[in-house]
């Protein structure tokens, strides 16, 4: 296999390598976010200068076809002509007020006429705001301490929830965080994904994301989240869906749509934002009526709600029809036989597990079921050595083994027939690395 040095050349370019050199001496690590560091697939990250539809171009003018679209968020594509639109005519009256605007109120309506059991939403700018919230209003609804959630789901940084997280911590190959006290995880309970826990009177919720993306792809077995419905009913615990992902992603009903199951409270995320910071909660009214003004759940943000987000957020739901979501689903298809063929003929074990609109690749001879497949998966060292075989061939994937594809509905026919073609020969070409 490549060494570092030759990974580095395959993965930036030489104005990209200047400028990780740069950020380095005044971001830690070079990056805002940990996982664009490319720590697990080798070499240093191409630094974006522009992006239109499913491709994005570096700073070194290589263009790339790309299966990131900024973590999901950008389901239409990069650049769609009537996103930057609805944000150039927000700008234009301002930016930002800390004030109520009329943006917030048609976006909440949208999201609660979508979603089943949702009446109310609060919007944040972040996931792991939704997540930190939503986490404190099921205790104070229920009067207790207790959460449990799953390994290799992930559900932010904030303390009490940065404990078996998948996806960013599992790349750094990390358990939790130094800096995060045994008192703020002493009350988190983790569980095995894909299997109901006793649940007793102890615990305030329950918090899972029904379609596990942030350890790969990892469906929910039959009867698994409705054994969590069940469960939450009997013990009096409150269950709550992260659909960060999968939220306005894999259906107008998100997860729940999909999978028949209603949880008590929501979180929302990337799509809803359009590609502009935005996140909410939600849930059912008497839940949501305990947050501040109007409950004692305090919860408050500068930024919260912004008039260029909700704006964006608004100009893609308003897109998102049936026709839409059976277009994106058709391409994910097209995309995760051609790759279970392309890669599978070179005699790479490989799973490309498909829900909806989701899609990812596990270099796996079983299906990954849980964390520790997933683990298992990503320990036999074949993503990184194929993640800069793509990238070598202008397909760029998310950076790490723990991550699933965006496909965007910008991605034609022709773009998945390309991404095929190109894992056809990064896999003979990791294959053959393998006997060297």
């Amino acid at each position: 296999m490549a060494d570092l040095a030759t990974a580095s050349r395959a993965t930036a370019g030489p104005r990209s390598s200047e400028l990780f050199a740069e950020a380095c001496r005044v971001i830690p690590g070079g990056v805002d976010s940990p996982v664009r560091a490319f720590g697990s697939v080798g070499g240093s990250p191409y630094f974006v200068a522009s992006a239109k539809g499913a491709y994005l171009e570096d700073v070194d003018g290589r263009r790339l076809l790309d299966y990131v679209q900024s973590w999901g968020a950008s389901i239409l594509g990069h650049a769609h002509p009537a996103v930057l639109e609805a944000i150039a005519k927000a700008a234009a009256r301002g930016t930002t007020y800390g004030a109520p605007t009329e943006g917030e109120v048609r976006l909440a309506e949208a999201i609660t006429e979508a979603v089943p059991g949702c009446d109310q939403v609060r919007f944040v700018s972040s996931g792991t705001e939704a997540a930190m919230t939503v986490i404190r209003l099921a205790r104070a609804a229920t009067g207790r301490d207790r959460v449990v959630k799953f390994a290799g789901c992930y559900h932010g940084h904030s303390d009490a929830l940065l404990a078996g997280g998948g996806s960013g911590v599992a790349t750094l190959g990390l358990p939790d965080s130094a800096g995060v006290p045994q008192s703020a995880v002493s009350a988190t309970l983790v569980a095995p994904y894909n299997e109901v826990p006793e649940i007793d009177e102890s615990v305030a919720c329950v918090i899972v994301e029904p379609v596990a993306a942030n350890m790969g792809l990892v469906a929910p077995v039959e009867g698994f989240l409705e054994g969590l419905r069940a469960a939450c009913d009997r013990a009096g615990a409150l269950l709550i869906f992260d659909e960060v992902i999968t939220g306005f992603r894999v259906g107008r009903a998100g997860a729940t749509g999909l999978v028949g199951v209603q949880p008590d409270l929501w979180c929302f995320g990337k799509v809803i934002g359009g590609g502009l910071p935005l996140a909410a909660l939600g849930g059912r009214r008497d839940l949501m009526s305990q947050l501040a003004p109007i409950g004692p759940v305090y919860q408050a943000g500068t930024l919260s709600g912004n008039p260029l987000a909700t704006a964006a957020g608004l100009a893609v739901l308003e897109r998102l029809d049936q026709g839409a979501y059976l277009e994106l689903a058709e391409s994910v298809g097209l995309l995760a036989r051609g790759l279970a063929e392309a890669i599978g003929r070179s005699g790479l074990a490989v799973e490309v597990p498909v829900f909806g609109t989701l899609v990812s690749v596990f270099f796996s001879d079983e299906p990954v079921r849980d964390y520790n497949g997933a683990a298992r998966a990503a320990q036999r060292g074949l993503f990184a050595p194929f993640f800069r075989a793509m990238l070598a061939r202008g397909v760029a994937l998310a950076p790490s083994p723990y991550e699933i594809a965006f496909v965007s509905l910008a991605h034609s026919r022709e773009d998945i027939e390309r991404t095929v073609e190109a894992a056809a020969a990064a896999a003979v070409e990791v294959a053959q690395g393998l006997g060297s």
